[in-house]
Order: C-alpha cells, then sequence, then structure tokens
C-alpha cells in the first residue's frame, strides 16, 4: 500500500475515533486496536478467505458475557482494522476513494468489532446496521 493512502487512512482513523463518544473511547482504552493493511496469511487460512480484502476488521478474544476464572493466561482482547478491507468497500467503481463512505466504513467496523467484545452475533450486528 501506498505510504500516501496510508497516512491519509490513519487521519480519517483518528478523526473518526474522536467522534465516537465517551463509552466508546473507554472500551477503547481496555481493548488495543491494532491497523495493519491487511489480514496475515494465517489469519486468512484460519477464516477460510481466499482474497484479504474481504476481511475489514476482527475482534480477538473471549466475549465479556463468556468469561470465567477458567479463562485465565488467555491471550487478550484485541480489535485489528485492515486498511484494503476498509478502503475497497470505500473506492468507487472509477477507483477513487470515497471520503465519507472511508469514514463510515471505518466507523461501522469498529463498532462492529467491539459489538463482538460484548458478545454480539453477526446476525445481530448487521440488524444493527454494523
Amino acid at each position: 500500500m501506498d505510504a500516501e493512502l496510508r497516512r491519509h487512512f490513519d487521519a480519517v482513523l483518528d478523526d473518526v475515533l474522536r467522534e465516537l463518544p465517551e463509552p466508546v473511547h473507554r472500551l477503547l482504552d481496555d481493548v488495543p486496536m491494532y491497523v495493519d493493511d491487511y489480514p496475515s496469511r494465517k489469519m486468512m487460512q484460519r477464516l477460510h478467505l481466499r482474497d484479504r480484502r474481504q476481511l475489514c476488521g476482527l475482534y480477538t478474544g473471549i466475549p465479556l458475557g463468556q468469561r470465567s476464572v477458567e479463562h485465565s493466561g488467555v491471550l487478550s482482547d484485541a480489535v485489528h482494522l485492515f486498511r484494503e478491507g476498509i478502503l475497497a468497500l470505500a473506492t468507487d467503481r472509477r477507483g477513487r476513494v470515497s471520503e465519507r463512505e472511508l469514514r463510515r466504513q471505518i466507523r461501522i467496523t469498529v463498532l462492529h468489532e467491539l459489538g463482538h467484545l460484548h458478545g454480539m452475533s453477526e446476525a445481530e450486528l448487521n440488524a444493527l446496521g454494523y
């Protein structure tokens, strides 16, 4: 990915994160967010994906409602965002990235992955528009 596009994406991400409500900021204080250009090959294999642009984000960890003392020593929660997947959704047929759509897709992806932290399923998140 081109360095200028990466910088632009990250600047838009920062703007979107600043606009999110305080409860979301508190969650993000406790859950690290990693931003990569695309998912690793291992991640792609585990999720049975062929095109790395299919994945915009991923929550890893144990949802809050499913935790117990038996989960001590398990890797901590994390939210992963993937620039390529989000940019693919924000790009029109002519190859231009829509600023408005980029902001929208970043917001949706962050909230979607935080929804998984709270134990929400794909169907529940889709019904909410995430």
